[in-house]
């Protein structure tokens, strides 16, 4: 009868050995975590012009639009003469991407309106891959013209380089050929302010 009781006691503390070390092995499970991080930094990117090739600056309004240095008659223009003037286009030093440039339009403004000729002035810009842009001699591919200085046809972006942060960009030279109406549209007396305006889209 003794060794009875003794062997279910035994029975009944192996049991509870057993689930004192099932216990035991949950408590003791292992957890670890990894983190990754990314540090985003924007790049710089910005456009700028120039009237001569060797000074550039920006011009970002129309109210400060730069004037160019067009060839002689400019002031004196009689009906079907063309004066021409060369505009560059480039990303600055700290301009960190390519990008494109596309001519946006053009607005005439006549300030003696008794002898309007913003109708009567018709234009177009080559962008130049040689000879002389004054002389009326640059040759390329035509990106803008318009028969009227409100009107513009035939836009056509351009690739603009990048050549990284701290280096000028490449630039791209325009050749403005702007040109008097025929008699009898183009008149005497007339004054007319012209701003053309380009847009550029980061690459």
């Amino acid at each position: 009868m003794g060794n009875s009781t003794f062997t279910k006691g035994r029975a009944i503390l192996a049991g509870g050995l057993v689930l004192g070390v099932g216990a035991a092995v949950t408590l003791a499970a292992w957890t670890d975590s990894e983190f990754a991080e990314g540090l985003f930094t924007a790049g710089s990117y910005n456009l700028e012009g120039s009237d001569d090739g060797v000074t550039y600056a920006d011009q970002d309004t129309a109210d400060g639009a730069l004037s160019l240095s067009f060839s002689t008659l400019f002031d004196n223009l009689t009906p079907g003469d063309t004066t021409y003037a060369s505009y560059w286009l480039r990303l600055d030093a700290d301009t960190t991407t390519d990008a494109t440039v596309t001519p946006a339009g053009v607005t005439g403004t006549d300030t003696n309106e008794n002898s309007p000729n913003a109708g009567a002035i018709s234009y177009t810009i080559t962008q130049v891959s040689g000879g002389d842009c004054e002389a009326g001699e640059a040759t390329g591919t035509v990106v803008a013209e318009g028969t009227t200085l409100n009107d513009q046809t035939g836009a056509t972006a351009m690739d603009l380089v990048s050549n990284g942060a701290g280096t000028d960009g490449t630039p791209v030279q325009l050749c403005f050929a702007v040109t008097a109406g025929a008699e009898g549209s183009f008149q005497q007396g007339g004054a007319t302010t012209a701003v053309w305006q380009f847009d550029s889209t980061s690459n």
